[in-house]
């Protein structure tokens, strides 16, 4: 089966298992042709997991779901097939001290779940997803530690 046939089948059981509402699964075919071509450079040799359009800010953005060496890699596209932002998820261990203590200090007797690296116009950010007391969290800070506001 080819990744498109994949894609496809993909979109189709997000759409059946209901996803979000702000993503809309979509198929390959469906992209703009600069955002299929985006795709299929940038996920070359990655296992894409879905595709979905969604409206950020008042812009329609495309996202690549896809997975790498076990970990999660979405990619977001814009309409003229630009990448705007890539998020990958990441071991604690492996980002910079600052980000790393920034977390863990924020965090306190919390259980840090998820990391994810964020690049955005040349920028890295690293989101944390926190558990503490039952309830989860978002912690975000940039490369230097310092606490970020989104």
């Amino acid at each position: 089966m080819t990744r498109i046939g994949t894609v496809a089948i993909v979109a189709v059981a997000l759409v059946a298992s209901g996803a979000a509402a702000a993503e809309r699964p979509v198929k390959m075919k469906d992209l703009p042709l600069a955002v299929q071509e985006t795709v299929l450079k940038e996920t070359k040799g990655l296992t894409v997991v879905g595709l979905s359009e969604e409206t950020e800010k008042g812009r329609t953005v495309y996202e690549a779901e896809t997975r790498v060496e076990g970990h999660t890699l979405d990619i977001l596209i814009d309409a003229s097939g630009t990448v705007v932002e890539k998020e990958e998820e990441v071991a604690l261990g492996s980002i910079p001290e600052p980000a790393r203590a920034a977390i863990q200090r924020a965090a306190g007797s919390g259980t840090v779940e998820r990391v994810e690296a964020v690049t955005k116009d040349g920028t890295t950010e690293y989101e944390a997803v926190v558990k503490k007391g039952g309830k989860k969290s978002e912690i975000v800070v940039s490369s230097d530690g310092t606490l970020q506001k989104h």
